[in-house]
């Protein structure tokens, strides 16, 4: 398969998956209220996805109910060459190895380019903080509740103090 034929398959799941979304989206809209923003970031990282990004390679991992981690592979890679950034729904994760780096070698084996690696995080994960050991960056993070999203009963009153 030539690169024309590769690049119109990569468009045609692109279309697809943005009509999946389309469709799904139509159907349930009229019964779900203030999910556009799900919605949104689903479609942003099934796009995202035709990028075929593969370096750093990294894990997900379930540590408990509430708790999970990322980890990345980023060997080389020295404290200060890495940023670490949430805003809003999204985690970055950049690294940026010094040009003296690859001074003197004779052969590089190990990958040493620059990256950015970007997570959509749902907005009930808070990342607690990360740590590099031993060529591997791990990301903590930890789903809270927040108490406007615990339950609660509503206790019944009249439209009229309801509605003012």
């Amino acid at each position: 398969m030539g690169p024309r034929e590769q690049l119109t398959c990569l468009n045609k799941e692109k279309i697809m998956v943005n009509t999946l979304f389309d469709t799904v989206w139509r159907d349930i809209s009229p019964f779900a209220v203030g999910f556009d923003r799900t919605f949104d970031s689903l479609s942003i990282m099934a796009n995202s996805k035709s990028q075929n990004i593969n370096y750093p390679p990294y894990n997900i991992r379930k540590v408990s109910d509430e708790k999970y981690t990322i980890e990345l592979a980023i060997a080389g890679f020295d404290e200060e060459d890495i940023d670490v950034e949430v805003q809003g729904e999204t985690l970055t994760i950049s690294g940026k190895r010094p040009s003296e780096a690859s001074e003197g070698l004779v052969h590089q084996g190990l990958a040493a380019r620059n990256f950015v690696r970007k997570f959509v995080v749902s907005d009930d994960i808070e990342v607690k903080g990360a740590a590099l050991s031993n060529g591997m960056l791990y990301i903590g993070m930890e789903r809270f509740i927040p108490e406007h999203r615990k339950p609660k009963k509503i206790k019944l009153t009249t439209k009229k103090k309801l509605l003012g």
